[in-house]
């Protein structure tokens, strides 16, 4: 092989190494998360109170559903509150019908928005000033429990001596946009915050995040934090309930249940960009080093980062074919491979065909555009008819 030849392979080979610190890093991070399967699904005895918080503002779509799998769960000592947040669908009516005759549902209509609080936080805490619960379960409208999510997650999180536990479960998408743009950001995330351990080992509350679809924490800490008046003025309400907990000195985990708990976030393209372009800069610049200068201009930069590293590898790959460099094919071949690998883990975990990692290309450019959007928007957020100003 000529010299020429080898330097150019070399040449495009070590930059490619540092993509593959992706998917080696995302395998280990996964690798250490507990799966909520590795517990017993038998309640202890005697069982804690479970008040699981149902916040729903115009989910009519979901509300028979999602209510329906919470009352099949095995937990014998169990409360629901449904917190009707001024919906103008029916969601109110319809969480009435599928509760008929359980006297363990109750539905509460949320008080007037107060000025400054975001309407999921303050349904929330509308819905913790009427729970009865040792422990409180916060989850989402469009969530499906299955009868054992709530004993294991019960269970797990003691088993952790996590004070915050979270679960991360199934997304389901169905749309060729949701499987090209929800593993690429579930990756982001990943690679961001870890695993189970990474976060149980965290020392600084910016390395800690949560799953606000669906998690744990007990009655004590949510008082003692003043409960979702801690997080009110932001769009990522749970990322900053994880920060909190760790600031007040209690541990915060998650586990796998993509058989106990599953989602279907978005439903198309339109929803994806506005639904993660709503969280992406609002809410994820509460996890960035250096302050408010880092927050602020070092934090945007970051962000189209990432699309970037997910969609250059192929435009790299195609302009060494295009002009015949040996350096940019290798780097463009070696550089994708490891982006495909990363996107098949990320399928993987979400019990997925790994083959959808071919849509990779298509989730970066999307991603791209999400991103770019949503630094223009900065801290303005619109969401289910309300105008805010995250903090």
């Amino acid at each position: 092989m000529p010299s020429s030849t080898l330097s150019a392979l070399i040449a495009g080979a070590a930059p490619a190494l540092l993509w593959w610190l992706v998917p080696v890093l995302l395998a280990r991070r996964v690798r250490t998360t507990p799966r909520l399967s590795q517990v017993p699904d038998q309640p202890p005895a005697p069982s804690p109170r479970v008040s699981v918080i149902l916040p729903a503002r115009n989910e009519a779509a979901h509300i028979d559903a999602c209510l329906r799998s919470i009352r099949q769960s095995t937990w014998p000592n169990l409360e629901v509150l449904v917190v009707d947040d001024h919906s103008t669908d029916g969601t109110g009516a319809l969480a009435r019908a599928a509760a008929e005759g359980d006297p363990r549902v109750r539905v509460i209509e949320a008080p007037d928005l107060p000025t400054g609080w975001f309407g999921k936080q303050w349904a929330c805490q509308s819905g913790a000033a009427h729970a009865t619960g040792d422990l409180l379960l916060f989850t989402d409208a469009d969530t499906r429990h299955a009868s054992d999510l709530i004993t294991r997650s019960v269970l797990l999180r003691d088993q952790r001596g996590a004070e915050l536990f979270s679960i991360a479960g199934r997304q389901d998408m169905e749309t060729v946009w949701e499987q090209a743009v929800q593993p690429s950001v579930f990756t982001l995330i990943l690679a961001r915050y870890g695993g189970a351990d990474h976060l149980e080992r965290a020392t600084h509350p910016r390395d800690v995040v949560a799953n606000g679809q669906c998690f744990l924490m007990s009655r004590a800490m949510y008082d003692r934090l003043g409960g979702h008046a801690a997080v009110r003025g932001y769009v990522v309400e749970d990322l900053m309930m994880a920060q909190a907990v760790l600031k007040a000195g209690g541990v915060v985990s998650m586990g796998l249940g993509t058989h106990q708990l599953r989602t279907r976030m978005y439903d198309g393209l339109g929803s994806l960009m506005k639904g993660w372009g709503k969280n992406l800069y609002a809410g994820g610049r509460h996890a960035m080093w250096g302050g408010e200068f880092g927050r602020r201009f070092v934090y945007p930069l970051l962000l189209l980062a990432f699309p970037f590293g997910i969609l250059g590898p192929f435009l790299a790959g195609a302009l060494g074919a295009l002009i015949g460099s040996t350096a940019w094919l290798t780097f463009g071949l070696l550089s994708s491979t490891a982006v495909l690998m990363s996107f098949a883990v990320a399928n993987w975990l979400n019990d997925d065909p790994v083959w959808r990692a071919v849509y990779a290309p298509l989730g970066g450019a999307v991603l791209f555009a999400i991103c770019l959007q949503a630094i223009v928007r900065g801290n303005r957020v619109e969401w289910k008819g309300r105008a805010y100003v995250s903090s």
